[in-house]
């Protein structure tokens, strides 16, 4: 029985798009490695390991290999890639407290959403058939509308991380000489923002329901006799 157990454990480890995840993991740590010596290097490997995230979302739903691990691989992946990037870019500009704000609130509001979806008993972060708020429901039912959300925001770390030239830069004079320069960059730029920011106020609201749902199962476990 015991050996049974391994063996499927072992062959969880190896589903395909648990194998794509061990490979994003890879392509971020060489492309944090060289973060500062080849900047367009680290942006191209960067943003392959971000676009994998849907790949190997579809080799799950495909093959019928979706499991708790590889959710749980996939959203650790992303959370710690953003959270390192977001890390360098608040020692590139000024203010940098603003990445450290937006890597706490990424992190939280995730953190908060897989925990009460356990609490909940639903098998996937991503069912939130029962909240209260339309944009989040839309977020997570919407394949393509929450694509956009995500590789806007991406998309901006990156281009902020290419353009920076000078120590402790001014993030909204940069900003605004994105906005203001060659048409097709500031249009790539003015559409990325406005990701950017739909997704921030998802992870706002998401960190707000979740919190909610752990008060809501502190409750019930109090009124129980």
């Amino acid at each position: 029985m015991a050996h049974k157990t391994t063996e499927k454990r072992k062959h969880i480890y190896l589903y395909i798009p648990n194998i794509i995840g061990y490979m994003r993991v890879l392509l971020n740590i060489v492309a944090f490695a060289m973060c500062f010596s080849r900047k367009w290097l680290f942006a191209i490997l960067y943003f392959i390991s971000f676009m994998c995230d849907g790949v190997d979302g579809w080799f799950a739903r495909k093959l019928n290999q979706v499991s708790t691990f590889g959710a749980v691989l996939d959203m650790v992946t992303d959370r710690v890639s953003t959270a390192c990037l977001l890390a360098i870019l608040s020692q590139l500009y000024r203010p940098g407290l603003i990445f450290l704000l937006l890597l706490g609130l990424d992190v939280a509001s995730h953190w908060l959403q897989m925990y009460s979806t356990f609490l909940s008993g639903k098998s996937s972060h991503k069912d939130v058939n029962d909240k209260n708020s339309w944009l989040l429901r839309a977020y997570y039912q919407h394949r393509y509308f929450m694509a956009f959300c995500c590789v806007g925001s991406e998309v901006i770390y990156i281009f902020l991380f290419l353009i920076h030239d000078n120590l402790d830069e001014s993030l909204v004079t940069v900003c605004m000489n994105a906005v203001e320069g060659s048409l097709p960059l500031s249009v790539i730029f003015t559409v990325s923002l406005f990701g950017w920011g739909i997704k921030q106020i998802v992870n706002v609201i998401q960190m707000k329901t979740a919190a909610d749902a752990c008060v809501t199962y502190d409750m019930k476990g109090k009124e129980k006799p």
